[in-house]
């Protein structure tokens, strides 16, 4: 079924990959390979989807691309020492560590060992900093600057907005509030984060004009929490029971989109919403990191 409200990610991020494959090209004509490292410990399934996804894209876009797979006993030192060898290597401008990491690494440290002017993930704690700050120098995470992207291209307007961020996560919640209440055209939002201790969480919601829904709980949002005419932006991704697939799962949502699709103004699908925002950011990130380095 067609929607008329909906916001097509697949179509935006068609848009970017556009652009950065203009900026590969102008690269390569001066001499410059642009270069992404990807870091895979263990076989989690979902982790091997993501990176599949994420090295098609480079080569669509003519940038070059390797996977360092290593074994779920891989201990923490022995993944810093690859880190270093791979920040120390002019051939990569972008290190990508997958998450999840297994148990007995501790990823706040696998992260800030990622030199901050290859971290086109934007996990480093310079790049959170730079983030927190304003300070547009550092490399802003994927999925968070892809939904302000979502944002500026639909033509939402977050200037004087009342923007809920649902979740407080380190990879989208916390970065997406850092994001639109900085001082800019295109954020400068009034933005309430709301998590699981939150009071009220719905009152909260009937007063946004943009929802953003990156709490991780399927389907938590429901038309009644929902203004009528609002932007909803659902970066959720959870697998549920469902009966007639083929495992016997499916995947949903942080909203409950038949319920909230007639209510917004606008509202993202999933999948086919922030998902491929999410790579098309990561690429974008990868030839800015491949300018700086040709800048130096």
């Amino acid at each position: 079924m067609a929607y008329p409200n909906l916001i097509d990610g697949r179509a935006i991020a068609e848009q970017i990959h556009s652009e950065t494959a203009a900026r590969v090209q102008d690269l390569r004509q001066r001499g410059v390979r642009p270069g992404l490292a990807f870091v895979r410990v263990g076989e989690d399934p979902a982790s091997r989807v993501y990176v599949g996804m994420k090295e098609r894209a480079c080569a669509r876009l003519g940038i070059v691309s390797i996977t360092q797979v290593l074994p779920d006993s891989t201990t923490e030192a022995e993944l810093l020492a690859l880190i270093d060898a791979l920040n120390a290597s002019a051939e990569w401008h972008g290190i990508l560590v997958q998450a999840p990491l297994p148990s007995h690494i501790q990823s706040s440290r696998v992260f800030a060992r990622v030199s901050p002017l290859k971290d086109v993930d934007g996990f480093h704690p310079e790049n959170v900093g730079k983030l927190m700050l304003g300070d547009p120098s550092g490399f802003v995470p994927c999925t968070p600057g892809g939904v302000q992207e979502l944002l500026i291209r639909s033509k939402v307007k977050t200037d004087g907005a009342e923007v809920v961020v649902l979740g407080r996560g380190d990879i989208v919640g916390k970065p997406m509030t850092s994001i639109l209440c900085q001082k800019s055209p295109q954020a400068n939002a009034t933005v309430t984060l709301c998590h699981s201790r939150t009071r009220h969480v719905s009152e909260h919601c009937r007063r946004a004009d943009v929802i953003i829904a990156a709490m991780g709980v399927p389907e938590f949002l429901k038309a009644e929490m929902v203004k009528p005419g609002a932007t909803v932006i659902d970066v959720g991704v959870n697998r549920v029971p469902a009966a007639g697939t083929k495992d016997g799962t499916k995947l949903v949502g942080d909203v409950d989109f038949a319920g909230v699709q007639p209510v917004a103004g606008l509202i993202t699908p999933n999948p086919g919403g922030v998902g491929p925002m999410t790579i098309a950011l990561l690429m974008r990130n990868t030839a800015r990191a491949a300018e700086m380095f040709l800048a130096k």
